[in-house]
């Protein structure tokens, strides 16, 4: 059931990157996520009116198609966002766009999407704000691509996870893995989910598992579990408090989903939290805090709903004619966790709509290599031990797979009527994230219990900013084996201490292989697998 809505040149990276920097009073950045150990004074939304507004959280693009992109930025007071974009940073003979008013009603966010320029462009662009009374805001600049209408090199980094487990901006750094992909260039950034981690504060500092300390940049919205929209909204802020992340937001248009963490570890429609032990929760109706969230996710994201399929969150990204990417939404439509085990075809993760959605998008898709961006894993086995049944039964899964190697149950009994009806579509390639570590999972009929679907790719990267862990087991249903893993031997390992990932995906224009680099925080190849098209 649906829950209801709420309704490049280097040099230019660096400059872009550093006058946002610049431009941003320490004190607007914290606005929105209230005080901080810094003692910024603290506001969950625009405050009292000024001689002249301020964008308050860098800017950022989202959703590039041929022709513009969706632009974000946030205002500390009501204002009108101006877009102006060139091919140079100079910006002489601009186009100017005149978007929307931004209020507190959105807590000061706002986004729309600038249309009319040119495919396969480098475009530059600057966003300022005109107040009410005629005033102007501080320029931010950053810039983007557009997608291409004809054959060319395409380039794009994913992952997920951020600020989990406790690891917030590191006082030492920041989150200096978010430069590192802006330092890439990629074309789009696929954000496979966990932007935030609204289940998990931060603390001032925290033990890593090396016996040294870690120590947070902390603020209000950080002290406690998010209940509230404020809360929520706080969240987001203040991952954007990050100039490594305000630096990569203003350079990679993304491509963005939600998981868990946007709302609570391992939720789905309809539970509740009551007597799972939940540290901090008052609040236990999940629909009520999925609610929150997700207003939370639409307004500090580059993203705009009406432009899904379902009007929320799934929705292709056609990149070009040799790219097309499938962005799922694998939990406003899940079943409960308990009822993984399920034998019925109506299980799912999906849902039916979006089932069908996709299994028409691979099969109709003119693109040499279909992306599916799954935010949770095929054949990784990932436990839910919260709602795990009371009375011995078996376990309640989080994930797609159940762990015992045979034929489909639950929401596998789904992907396997996906597998089995795209198995004459070639080139189709599923990344993800969500576990933690990075790996090179290959699937093969030959080794599987369900035969019924063609050899295939899934790639696992993460996390950006939370803690590591081992790998886990994976399930034989669809035949799945580790040809690469890159993870810790210890739970929890922090981001200082390594094991964080990022994937880089590129697809050669002339040849059309796609060859996905996995790699470290630094940007350093772990492992490398080059796919020829079919």
């Amino acid at each position: 059931m649906p829950l209801s809505d709420s309704q490049f040149s280097r040099r230019s990276l660096l400059k872009a990157g550093s006058a946002g920097a610049l431009l941003i009073p320490a004190g607007s950045l914290l606005s929105a996520c209230g005080s901080s150990s810094d003692g910024a004074a603290a506001s969950s939304s625009p405050g009292v009116v000024r001689g002249r507004p301020t964008l308050t959280h860098g800017i950022a693009t989202g959703d590039p198609r041929t022709d513009g992109a969706l632009v974000w930025a946030r205002s500390d007071t009501p204002a009108r966002m101006i877009v102006e974009t060139a091919s140079s940073e100079a910006f002489s003979n601009p186009r100017r766009f005149e978007g929307p008013r931004v209020d507190p009603s959105s807590d000061g966010a706002g986004r729309f999407r600038i249309t009319g320029l040119e495919p396969g462009q480098t475009v530059h662009y600057r966003v300022t704000l005109e107040g009410e009374n005629g005033a102007t805001s501080e320029p931010l600049s950053g810039t983007f691509r557009t997608a291409p209408s004809a054959n060319g090199n395409v380039s794009f980094a994913w992952s997920g996870d951020v600020v989990g487990q406790g690891w917030g901006i590191n006082r030492d750094g920041g989150m200096a893995i978010m430069g590192a992909i802006a330092d890439t260039r990629p074309d789009f950034f696929l954000h496979s989910g966990d932007a935030i981690y609204a289940d998990n504060p931060v603390p001032e500092t925290q033990k890593q598992n090396d016996g040294n300390t870690y120590r947070n940049v902390t603020a209000e919205a950080k002290n406690q579990v998010a209940q509230t929209l404020d809360q929520f909204r706080g969240n987001y802020a203040y991952n954007l408090t990050d100039e490594h992340y305000r630096r990569f937001a203003a350079n990679v248009p993304q491509l963005i989903q939600w998981d868990d963490h946007e709302v609570v570890n391992n939720w789905f429609p309809g539970e509740s939290l009551a007597g799972q032990n939940r540290k901090g929760y008052t609040e236990t109706d999940v629909n009520k805090l999925a609610d929150f969230a997700y207003q939370a996710w639409r307004e500090w994201q580059p993203v705009q709903p009406t432009e899904a399929a379902d009007g929320r969150l799934y929705r292709k990204i056609s990149y070009g004619p040799l790219l097309d990417v499938f962005v799922l939404d694998m939990r406003s439509y899940k079943d409960p966790n308990p009822n993984a085990w399920a034998t019925s075809n109506d299980a799912g993760i999906l849902g039916d709509k979006q089932t069908q959605w996709l299994i028409d998008g691979l099969t109709s898709s003119k693109a040499v290599w279909k992306v599916v961006a799954n935010d949770l894993p095929l054949s990784i086995v990932v436990p839910d031990a919260s709602t795990n049944p009371k009375d011995g039964g078996p376990k309640s899964m989080e994930a797609v797979a159940q762990g015992d190697n045979g034929a489909p149950l639950g929401r596998e009994i789904e992907f396997s009527r996906i597998l089995s009806r795209t198995k004459d579509v070639k080139n189709v390639v599923y990344l993800t994230a969500d576990v933690h570590y990075t790996a090179a999972i290959s699937y093969h009929p030959d080794k599987a219990a369900f035969q019924d679907f063609s050899p295939f790719w899934e790639f696992v990267s993460g996390p950006l900013n939370a803690g590591a862990f081992p790998q886990s087991p994976l399930d034989g249903t669809f035949g799945a084996q580790y040809e690469f893993v890159h993870a810790p031997d210890k739970a929890n390992v922090s981001p200082a201490e390594g094991f964080q990932h990022f994937g880089h995906v590129t697809i050669d224009g002339g040849t059309r292989a796609l060859t996905v680099h996995l790699k470290d925080a630094k940007g350093a190849p772990l492992y490398t697998k080059e796919l020829a098209p079919a």
